[in-house]
């Protein structure tokens, strides 16, 4: 097969996919790198090429493993350096080992200013690290005057300080610079004039810049715009100029833009040039002492979370040189970690001279008190896929929690690893699949180095865990991890981490994507002091009926999958759990009694199938139903003319207009819909078919005997209401019809022997993208398809269809390396009680490429009143004893803190609130009367609030109170 229609493994490539997109996948597949240099920073960029999957890579290096070697190089264990081995040889089996795809081969070879580098010409990008600068220049100079060029990438780490270097040539054509997603912007107007303006409709923000060009397509009235494609000058964040359309028709209604992408050409020039021009600026720069003090004390040493986050930007740039996909960096990237050593300056010198053993590289860096510091750590960290791999990685090379010290590194994941997981999650493997994740990576990482004390579990964070994870755990931590994507766990996390005063270190990324975000107690706001907006849901009416874009029809198809095959199974199963008897059930419904689902599972019941023919059958119906009667139906209750009270069509833009369509069983989307929808209803009620089941002849031989229904327009109409939700049917009443229409199915059903206890019974099926075989994915993408082409929406291929409707975050190796890596920076701070200035939060974006590192938001501090301030990191606390009253408790909080609370809440329980009915008495009751706390309970957490100064305001807000049943309770 030939390289270019090389099938991409979905199964393991999936996420990756999305970021880079199939022709760099391809181009990558074809390509051949030369990395040269196995120190910390050249294994992080072999691990991160070979993860994304290039066709081959050549490692090279000419150094043995030495004792340094193991706090550097994850890839070098003690029993390397104990036999002598060579970098490379120890290093390339396991390199290899990532990624069957990728061809691995090593050499030892001296490549120095005497070598013949035409061996070189077989490659599409050379990297060095660990070169001089003689010998980047040369091999930059052949790269450089090749036809095409080599793409050439120097970088290297000095302690602190790390830089990059790309040359991809005198021109480099990029055909995607961002990556970005064009979206589809739906048009208010379009004025005819010179310049003509358009509008977005509801003042949504276009997202153009002045010189970008768009694409129209369905617009009414200026119609000679479809199809062209027209320069745009930006006018405001939702309007801008496309030229001339005077002479055009006048806009009637409707239409879309999509930004169209140009390929951009970039000019890179040689290192020989920017040497030379750095020379000329020493002669005429004064050079920072400071700055040159602090560089030249580490540089010998070896920081390996800066050789991974810079390990991680640089992978990045290999991809782009051999794929042109993102903007390459223009030429040079520099990155410090200054702020980590200015405040060990004053330490001894022999804080950082070398000890023999494997910190000795860390050591040179933050000194001697501090490498102890973070072996005695002990870290909770949440989650242990991509980003948990790579952070446990850096703890195994920086000595974080060893066994020795008394330290630990306590992690727990409730997943079990999938192949997916393979092409980001390095610690796993192929022979991994289906153990757990951190139990797996807890092995890995002693591989990595043996001293470390690792505890694993297999706990899911959440409120429902706090008998696990106690407050008295989150105080046994010094340092608190978050390494996963779900939104409210980490939201979880943080309140507890606030309420422990315990410092939490948080990232994600979202493919090139990455954030890192600092919070320390005391000094900086919390992770839930932000909130990002909602996500927009798509309203009902519009799902139902009025779709515009091709997320509206997959949602849709993801809504069908749900109803059908998860939903009402579960409340089919749930209703003869608590109804075990059908005869009584019968009996309760002909005395008049309304039970809650009886008639949506007696209807599920009447028609439950029996054989595979059956799930055939309802397919076909199905079919009919969702993509030529629900078509008809809307234009029946809103034919093409309907107008608005104001006169305006019905049916324009965002609104399209349904077509029926009709069933032919040779249109492969048809064939799909039916034979996938017709496998999950075997699934669900357990019906057996075989692999001929499903051949094209046997289904169409069932389809031949399957009677349509004549279609009868209803007089009721949709829904319209934007506004509207989706009503639950199980809630709603029956009319009396329906409740004779259930009694009499569930008589027939009984007659006809349908109620045995396997018939009382479906399965659920859990909505699962990665699962090929199991036509989850057939059957929203042909539903979806189906239901684009019934609205002329342009569909989307499964991959796209895949990724909506599994809310798959698209993700890649590179971007995780890199912030696992500036994480790790920051942890070493925590460690090491740095000030509020040295603390860095990140953002990066690996496609542009840019990199922003800032202050965190220093903590807010909130008045009460009289010049009582609070912040989120306190907590007032007040001891009491068994015959403590409410009233003592409101005495003690004005003695201790200067003011009396107005009003006291435990949880949802309003303790005491002065305008309620009988709250006054309530001032006479001792505390455990009112808390009625558990035997073992120690103390509880009150919220509190205080009069206002004037009457009519709102109470004012103070901190939570931490009232101890009792003077000894010291400890929770």
């Amino acid at each position: 097969m030939a390289a270019d229609l090389m099938e991409i493994d979905d199964s393991l490539y999936s996420r990756q996919r999305y970021v880079l997109g199939d022709s760099a996948m391809h181009q990558m597949a074809q390509s051949s790198v030369f990395l040269s240099g196995m120190g910390a920073l050249g294994v992080e960029i072999a691990k991160n090429i070979v993860l994304a999957g290039v066709k081959s890579v050549t490692l090279h290096d000419t150094k043995n493993c030495e004792t340094w070697d193991l706090g550097c190089n994850f890839f070098i264990h003690n029993e390397d350096v104990l036999s002598h081995r060579s970098r490379v040889e120890a290093v390339c089996p396991r390199v290899a080992d990532l990624n069957p795809y990728v061809q691995v081969d090593m050499s030892s070879l001296p490549v120095d200013d005497n070598t013949d580098l035409s061996f070189l010409r077989k490659y599409q990008c050379v990297i060095l690290t660990e070169a001089s600068l003689n010998l980047q220049k040369r091999i930059n100079t052949f790269c450089h005057s090749q036809q095409p060029p080599i793409r050439f990438i120097g970088c290297d780490t000095y302690g602190i300080c790390a830089r990059i270097f790309c040359d991809f040539g005198e021109t480099f054509e990029v055909s995607d610079p961002t990556g970005e997603e064009p979206k589809e912007i739906f048009i208010q107007s379009i004025t005819q004039n010179n310049p003509g303006i358009v509008t977005c409709m509801d003042n949504r923000p276009h997202g153009l810049q002045t010189g970008h060009n768009v694409i129209f397509r369905e617009v009414h009235g200026m119609v000679a715009l479809n199809g062209t494609v027209r320069q745009v000058t930006v006018r405001s964040p939702h309007s801008f100029e496309i030229g001339d359309t005077s002479e055009l028709q006048p806009y009637a209604h409707g239409g879309f833009f999509v930004m169209v992408k140009n390929p951009t050409t970039y000019s890179f020039a040689p290192l020989q040039i920017h040497a030379a021009m750095l020379a000329l600026d020493n002669f005429q720069v004064a050079v920072n002492a400071d700055v040159v003090r602090c560089l030249s004390r580490t540089a010998r040493g070896t920081l390996p979370p800066l050789a991974a986050a810079v390990g991680g930007i640089a992978s990045q740039e290999v991809l782009k040189a051999i794929t042109g996909k993102f903007a390459p960096l223009q030429q040079w990237f520099y990155l410090d970690t200054t702020e980590l050593v200015r405040p060990l300056q004053s330490l001894a010198v022999e804080e950082f001279f070398p000890r023999g053993d494997r910190y000795d590289g860390l050591r040179a860096c933050i000194g001697e008190s501090l490498c102890l510091e973070l072996h005695k750590l002990r870290v909770f960290m949440v989650g242990c896929g991509a980003i948990g791999c790579e952070m446990l990685k850096n703890f195994a090379l920086l000595g974080v929690g060893l066994a020795k010290s008394s330290g630990e590194v306590c992690v727990t994941d409730p997943d079990l690893i999938e192949k997916s997981n393979l092409n980001r999650q390095f610690l796993f493997r192929p022979h991994h699949i289906q153990k757990p994740k951190s139990t797996t990576a807890a092995g890995a990482t002693l591989d990595i180095n043996p001293e470390l004390q690792v505890d694993a579990h297999l706990n899911k964070v959440c409120p429902a865990s706090e008998n696990v994870y106690s407050d008295s755990f989150y105080s046994s931590m010094n340092v608190v991890v978050t390494a996963l994507d779900n939104v409210e766990a980490r939201r979880y996390v943080d309140s507890r981490c606030v309420s422990n005063q315990r410092p939490l270190l948080d990232s994600g990324t979202m493919g090139t994507k990455g954030h890192t975000e600092i919070i320390v107690p005391s000094l900086t706001e919390s992770y839930n002091s932000h909130r990002d907006p909602p996500e927009e849901e798509i309203p009902f009416c519009t799902l139902k009926s009025f779709p515009s874009v091709i997320e509206h029809t997959i949602q849709w198809a993801r809504d069908k999958f749900e109803s059908s095959f998860f939903h009402k199974p579960s409340i089919y199963n749930s209703f003869w759990q608590t109804h075990p008897s059908v005869d009584v059930v019968l009996q309760r419904m002909q005395a008049g009694e309304s039970l809650e689902g009886s008639f949506q599972v007696i209807k599920l019941l009447s028609r439950r199938p029996g054989q595979w023919k059956q799930c055939i059958h309802i397919a076909r119906l199905k079919f009919e139903k969702y993509f030529k009667r629900k078509a008809l139906q809307l234009l029946h209750s809103f034919p093409l003319e309907t107008r608005l009270k104001d006169g305006s069509l019905f049916w324009q833009s965002p609104k399209r207009p349904p077509t029926p369509i009709d069933f032919d069983l040779k249109d492969p989307l048809h064939f799909t819909f039916i034979v996938s929808a017709a496998r999950l209803y075997a699934k669900v009620y357990d019906i057996a078919y075989s692999e001929n089941d499903l051949s094209e002849d046997t289904v169409s031989r069932i389809l031949s005997d399957v009677k349509i229904p004549e279609y009868r327009p209803s007089e009721k109409v949709g829904y319209t209401d934007e506004t509207a939700r989706k009503p639950d049917a199980t809630k709603m009443p029956l009319s009396s019809e329906e409740e004779r229409e259930a009694i009499t199915q569930l008589e027939q059903a009984i007659d006809a022997n349908k109620v045995t206890p396997e018939g009382l019974q479906m399965r659920p099926l859990q909505f699962e993208k990665d699962d090929d075989s199991n036509g989850h994915i057939d059957f929203v993408t042909s539903a979806s398809s189906i239901r684009a082409r019934m609205y002329s929406i342009e569909p989307a291929d499964r991959l796209k269809t895949k990724r909506i409707a599994g809310k798959i975050i698209p993700a890649i190796a590179t971007a995780t390396a890199a912030v696992a890596g500036l994480v790790s920076l920051e942890l070493i701070k925590v460690v090491g009680g740095f000030g509020f200035e040295s603390l860095k939060n990140c953002f990066f974006n690996l496609a542009i490429p840019v990199v922003v590192l800032t202050e965190p938001a220093p903590v807010k501090r909130t008045p009460i009143r009289n010049n009582i301030y609070f912040t989120i990191w306190d907590c007032w606390t007040i001891f009491g004893h068994e015959d403590f009253t409410l009233s003592d408790f409101m005495n003690a909080v004005r003695e201790k803190y200067g003011i009396e609370p107005s009003m006291v809440v435990h949880g949802v329980k309003m303790l005491y609130v002065p305008v309620m009915p009988g709250h006054s008495k309530r001032l006479k009751l001792t505390m455990q009367k009112l808390i009625k706390p558990s035997a073992a309970r120690r103390y509880v957490d009150l919220t509190v609030s205080f009069a206002p100064e004037s009457d009519g305001d709102e109470d004012l807000p103070g901190p939570p109170v931490r009232y101890h049943f009792s003077p000894e309770s010291k400890a929770p």
